[in-house]
């Protein structure tokens, strides 16, 4: 009977799981239950403890316990914008767009997120699901970064699409951002005269 709550968890696509998110998937099962046999699954080795109250598959997704960890938020920012080409710095840490701005680490990953305003977090244009985790396209994780940082600077703007970022930057509603905006819009163009 205990197995078939584990045999479920690994049943199903994410691969972290919160007790808050376990609890919704089995409402007939206590709390106090929950948190024990999860528990006990951790001790036997049929679950990792990544954290108080957070349990994940052998194989996680790290940004899917990124994302859990402080919900709701979206990976972003310099994991993007180097994955993507568009800076050439490599980063340790996983930056996140957040309701609050927090660095910790877990389970020897570094993780920051950065607080951003409510209508641009909750708004989900340019922000794509990979496995479980949500994660901004590049132009997204652009938009982001001329938004939180002052004088950014992007080693390559070419990979950009711009009649994307067009559609993107209303959501974020600000002269100066504008400003900005248009700022490295001509040192694209003239990048690529």
């Amino acid at each position: 009977m205990k197995n078939e709550l584990l045999i479920s968890l690994y049943k199903r696509p994410e691969t972290v799981f919160p007790l808050k998110d376990i609890s919704i998937l089995f409402p007939k099962i206590s709390y106090d239950n929950l948190k024990e046999r999860m528990s006990y699954f951790a001790e036997k080795g049929g679950i990792k403890k990544i954290r108080r109250g957070v349990y994940g598959k052998d194989d996680y997704d790290v940004l899917e316990l990124a994302n859990k960890l402080y919900s709701p938020s979206y990976v972003s920012l310099e994991t993007v914008l180097a994955k993507e080409g568009i800076i050439f710095q490599y980063y340790r840490e996983i930056f996140l767009m957040s309701y609050l701005s927090r660095s910790l680490t877990v389970a020897g990953n570094d993780l920051r997120y950065r607080k951003i305003r409510d209508e641009i977090l909750f708004n989900h244009k340019g922000i794509k699901r990979i496995n479980q985790a949500e994660v901004a396209t590049k132009e997204r994780a652009f938009l982001d970064a001329v938004f939180l940082y002052r004088d950014y600077h992007f080693d390559n703007l070419r990979p950009l699409d711009w009649e994307k970022i067009e559609e993107l930057k209303v959501i974020y509603q600000s002269k100066i951002f504008n400003k900005r905006l248009n700022d490295y819009y001509q040192i694209y163009k003239e990048e690529n005269v």
